[in-house]
């Protein structure tokens, strides 16, 4: 049974404190093997993160390529995360039974399988085929690899870790979204990822050849079927509020990148041929820079000050971005870059604080549920996105604006609850000092 809710998390006051973090942890020196392993993370995102971003920014040329609406697209990218809601509760049960290096192989491989279906995908059906299967996969990855930095690394450090590791976001805008629109221009949509699988296959020889097994968790003897454990973790009272804010944290990302590409386009004034992979390159060298400067401040300054901090830039650019019309380039960049320091430095705080919530024994089904979480939400909230904009074809994307506020006041919900995972995440803390 799960623990009982503590009603006095709900009535403190709110003040914003920093769960002792010391300034002292930002000088923690990493070993060699530590280090490789933060960067076989990073460059393992890079290549999961890639399949997904890739496809927001070919939805311009998707959609006429396949005679297809904006509707449907939004279910091509809804069909990914809906796959890997299902994966990730099966998984779940599994997750903490086996060596985690293991399981990584087993996945990534399925990763790489779907990722290849959609490189030769020629159909609007097969194409959603493949982001099934590379969802089923794929959408279990993340949780893997967060497991991992969990057991390899002190709570002090993680905002850290998290940082560099999500420095793959920014990676995919600076290297794999311009490499990949450039070479849709010059050979056609299914290139990006074929040249993802490339990526790919380099990453799972690395990790089947130099990644130690990481087998720490299966030392906790545990009677529970992968049934059991999978609802125990389930109806655990005391991972509930991390779920929750894990709903709404996904909201964002879904609701405005499927029709980003086609926004700027078509509402801002954005020559999809020139300025468009500038965009993405100049966007992605700022967050490049943010992501890893904003998990060394959650390490000292406080992971929920970061967190907030960064929500509240999101907000006010939200409010500005979605509400332009036809725009001068540079200003579009500005905004647009600001915009993605601020979502962006959202990540490794919140990373960071969610993995501090389970227990050691169930930190993979923790993390997987987690996952799925994420990526139901985000799948409904790419279906209520198509909803808003609507269906038509080689026009300006019409509710875009509504989509902002949307957005920033799912934000401002996961603000409140992001701040109770963070209070329970202090209690739990000081109470293991005390034992």
């Amino acid at each position: 049974m799960g623990a009982k809710v503590d009603k006095s998390l709900f009535l403190t006051p709110i003040k914003i404190t920093t769960m002792s973090e010391k300034p002292a942890s930002a000088k923690v020196k990493f070993t060699k093997y530590e280090v490789f392993v933060v960067i076989l993370l990073a460059f393992l995102q890079f290549s999961v993160v890639l399949d997904f971003m890739i496809l927001s920014p070919l939805g311009y040329h998707l959609m006429p390529a396949l005679g297809i609406s904006k509707m449907q697209f939004g279910i091509a990218v809804a069909a990914y995360a809906f796959s890997a809601f299902v994966s990730g509760f099966i998984a779940a049960g599994f997750a903490d039974k086996f060596d985690r290096k293991k399981i990584l192989l087993f996945f990534y491989a399925g990763f790489i399988g779907g990722t290849f279906l959609c490189g030769i995908a020629d159909s609007y059906q097969f194409l959603l085929f493949a982001r099934i299967v590379t969802g089923l996969f794929g959408g279990v990855i993340a949780s893997i690899s967060n497991a991992i930095v969990t057991d390899l690394f002190k709570l002090e450090v993680r905002g850290r870790v998290m940082g560099m590791i999500q420095i793959a976001f920014a990676g995919s805008q600076v290297l794999g979204i311009p490499i990949g629109l450039y070479m849709t221009e010059e050979i056609g949509w299914h290139f990006p990822f074929l040249m993802i699988v490339a990526i790919s296959l380099i990453v799972g020889v690395v990790i089947f050849i130099y990644l130690q097994p990481i087998d720490q968790h299966l030392k906790i003897k545990s009677e529970k079927s992968a049934v059991q454990h999978l609802l125990n973790t389930l109806s655990n009272r005391s991972y509930l509020r991390a779920f929750a804010a894990t709903t709404l944290l996904a909201t964002g990302g879904y609701m405005l990148m499927p029709y980003g590409s086609d926004y700027g386009v078509h509402n801002l004034g954005i020559d999809e041929k020139e300025q468009l992979p500038f965009l993405y390159l100049l966007t992605g060298l700022a967050t490049m820079f943010v992501m890893p400067l904003a998990g060394r401040l959650s390490d000292s300054v406080g992971k929920y000050k970061v967190f907030f901090t960064g929500s509240i830039i999101s907000i006010a650019m939200l409010l500005i971005y979605c509400n332009l019309g036809p725009t001068p380039f540079w200003m579009i960049v500005v905004i647009n870059i600001i915009l993605f320091v601020g979502i962006m430095s959202r990540i490794a705080p919140a990373q960071a604080l969610m993995s501090a919530v389970p227990e050691q024994k169930d930190r993979g089904a923790f993390m997987s549920i987690n996952s799925s979480v994420q990526y139901f939400a985000g799948g409904i909230s790419a279906l209520i996105a198509g909803l808003i904009v609507g269906d038509s074809k080689g026009t300006m994307v019409q509710n875009y604006d509504v989509l902002g506020y949307v957005v920033s006041t799912a934000i401002v919900i996961t603000l409140i609850l992001m701040f109770l995972v963070h209070k329970q995440v202090e209690k739990k803390i000081a109470l293991q000092k005390t034992v």
